[in-house]
């Protein structure tokens, strides 16, 4: 492909093999997962530390929005490091090489809201749940959208509506006050997006 990829249409193709400008591998990565019809494979090299952020697992230092995004959509390998010394001139940085392979079907979740939720809950990803949730902000947003909802199904909205304990209660009833994104998997983002959305609180 020749100009920008971030702003082309990609192609229909089956395999992708790159080697990008480091500073767009995220929305670059996102552009991939999200293309239809489905390719079959990506081999992509990035800075070493944005690849091991892909790859990361539940209580790995590196664990954030990125990787949990990232492995909803696909499954990601390291396939080898790659030294800046195999470059001439040399960068300032490591590489890595990963393998990219969309999940196909993808699972049945609206992306947008999923990463909404996501995005709150890896602010602070040391934080609890029960603390991220009490942004201002956060509750305001969430009470704008909630509204909206309610709005759109005719459910009326007590005076003493309190959004910050409808989503204690909502955190309380899963188990999830004490969670910290941290250590949370899919299953359990999954677990927390179904309990806001039967609550009628959406994040999108």
């Amino acid at each position: 492909m020749v100009g920008d990829v971030l702003k082309s249409e990609l192609p229909f193709f089956d395999l992708c093999v790159a080697n990008l400008p480091y500073q767009i591998s995220s929305p670059f990565v996102f552009k991939l997962l999200l293309h239809r019809p489905f390719f079959r494979c990506a081999v992509l090299m990035f800075q070493r530390e944005f690849a091991m952020r892909l790859v990361a697992k539940p209580g790995d230092k590196l664990y954030c929005r990125l990787s949990i995004n990232t492995q909803l959509l696909a499954r990601v390998d390291h396939l080898m490091k790659v030294g800046k010394n195999n470059f001439r001139p040399p960068p300032k940085v490591e590489s890595s090489v990963v393998r990219i392979e969309p999940k196909n079907p993808p699972p049945p979740i609206n992306f947008q809201e999923w990463d909404g939720l996501v995005r709150i809950a890896f602010i602070r990803k040391n934080k609890t749940l029960s603390a991220a949730f009490k942004s201002n902000a956060v509750q305001l947003l969430l009470e704008k959208n909630y509204r909206i909802h309610c709005s759109l199904h005719n459910i009326e909205i007590p005076e003493n509506f309190s959004i910050a304990e409808k989503i204690e209660k909502i955190l309380t009833d899963l188990e999830f006050t004490e969670k910290r994104a941290r250590s949370m998997d899919i299953d359990d983002f999954i677990r927390l997006l179904h309990g806001f959305n039967v609550e009628g609180i959406h994040f999108s």
